[in-house]
């Protein structure tokens, strides 16, 4: 069997290391120089950045597992970290929750139990609501708006201000008044109703592309993978309703299996001209995309901010993030979710703007001695109210063919964890091993 996998972001590389550790024969093709697609490494001005940040949970078992089978220990890889929200405003009007080393749901209980800068009833309110998903397994009887399920809820404005739409913005990317409550719920269910350690939060030691990409090619190429870069895929080869294979401008390359697993524009135009996959791109068109643009700043060495990450309210800048401990002393990034006034602005009013808020927090750190922004016009699809049904499945009606993607109906938002997930559940669709594919 001969497998094409379209694709070397990080649902490809999953679906490549599922079939390559099964002895499959694995071509993987990718139209840029590198492997990661919008979670990898960006060189410029001399030093190596990520082309965004992703906030990863313990939760996220998919890309625990396929760091194993590739080598590479959890500890190396990351540090892992009890989830800590502390959130500042301007006005040091604060609020920080800590989750203590409890057995779930106790460990949510204590947390906001003890909370800093709740009132009673705040604490009250959110331990109501968190009691609430629990009975009532993390389902909603219809999907509705963040914003109308945490209103129906009888969250307090400040509460929702303060912490759930911050939340909600970092695992939607997605604003409250469109975000789907349902998906931002099986994020909590993700987080919260398993393990303790599920809500951890894990920070990478190294950029992206060095903790998976790279390991993960490695692994591929070890198991008698074929990995063909800078190579775009022209055309897909159908005949008869089975794939055959695929066309780029080196030539046909035949094919049992191919896995489109690129992003949702590229897996639009491979699929336009082919009558069977009509229905599938009409549910693609549907999908909308959301930005996020990320600010580095780069401080002395010294500078640290005491925690690896901190929530900032009533600012431009949402997430700063101290990249110390991931080989980079002083550089702290800035992370930005969603559609906003930001992205009208240039990179060097916005990287002020954000440098200026920075410094209200922190008046005794000097002036950043660089900037860069980064922005992906297109970082996630818009997470939605009823978006499930805008989301393909894996399988599609050409044998043979197949979906990897965050975009695909896997019920989580756009994560690294969603795209992992998807690339293994589209290889052992391949292997017979999964019959929901």
């Amino acid at each position: 069997m001969h497998v094409v996998i379209i694709g070397a972001g990080w649902a490809g590389l999953a679906a490549a290391i599922e079939l390559s550790r099964a002895d499959i024969q694995v071509t993987l093709i990718e139209a840029a120089g590198r492997a990661g697609g919008r979670a990898r490494r960006v060189e410029t001005q001399g030093m190596a950045f990520d082309n965004g940040q992703h906030l990863m949970l313990g939760a996220y078992s998919e890309m625990l597992r396929l760091l194993h089978i590739i080598g590479v220990p959890e500890a190396r890889a990351v540090h892992r970290r009890p989830l800590r929200l502390e959130m500042r405003t301007p006005h040091r009007d604060d609020m920080c929750i800590e989750f203590p080393a409890l057995p779930a749901p106790w460990h949510v209980v204590a947390g906001f139990a003890q909370a800093k800068g709740l009132t009673g009833s705040e604490r009250c309110r959110a331990l109501a609501l968190c009691t609430k998903l629990f009975f009532s397994g993390f389902r909603l009887s219809k999907d509705l708006s963040v914003a109308d399920w945490l209103h129906s809820a009888r969250q307090p404005v400040r509460l929702i201000k303060t912490l759930w739409e911050p939340l909600c913005l970092a695992a939607m990317n997605t604003p409250l008044d469109q975000a789907s409550a349902q998906i931002f719920i099986q994020v909590l269910h993700e987080a919260f109703a398993g393990k303790r350690r599920d809500a951890d939060m894990l920070f990478p030691r190294m950029d992206l592309g060095t903790v998976f990409p790279e390991p993960a090619l490695r692994f591929i190429r070890e198991n008698g993978g074929v990995l063909r870069f800078s190579e775009r895929v022209n055309s897909l080869d159908i005949s008869d309703g089975r794939i055959a294979g695929v066309a780029t401008r080196q030539g046909v390359i035949r094919a049992d299996h191919i896995i489109i697993a690129t992003a949702l524009n590229e897996s639009l135009r491979l699929m336009k001209p082919h009558p069977l996959l009509h229905d599938i791109g009409r549910q693609l068109a549907l999908l909308h995309h959301e930005p996020i643009c990320t600010v580095y700043l780069q401080y002395p060495p010294n500078i640290r901010l005491g925690s690896e990450m901190l929530g900032l309210l009533e600012g431009t800048g949402q997430w700063l993030l101290d990249l110390g401990d991931a080989g980079h002393p002083g550089r702290m990034a800035v992370v930005i979710s969603g559609p906003g006034a930001h992205m009208a602005q240039d990179n060097a009013t916005l990287s002020d703007d954000v440098a200026r808020q920075i410094s209200i927090h922190f008046p005794h750190w000097p002036a950043p001695s660089h900037r860069l922004v980064i922005r992906e016009k297109r970082a996630t699809f818009s997470c939605q109210t009823d978006v499930a049904a805008m989301r393909p499945g894996t399988r599609t009606p050409v044998t043979g063919c197949w979906l990897a993607g965050d975009y695909t109906d896997i019920g989580l938002p756009a994560t690294l964890e969603g795209a992992l997930r998807s690339g293994v559940r589209a290889a052992r669709g391949i292997l017979g091993t999964d019959g929901g594919a």
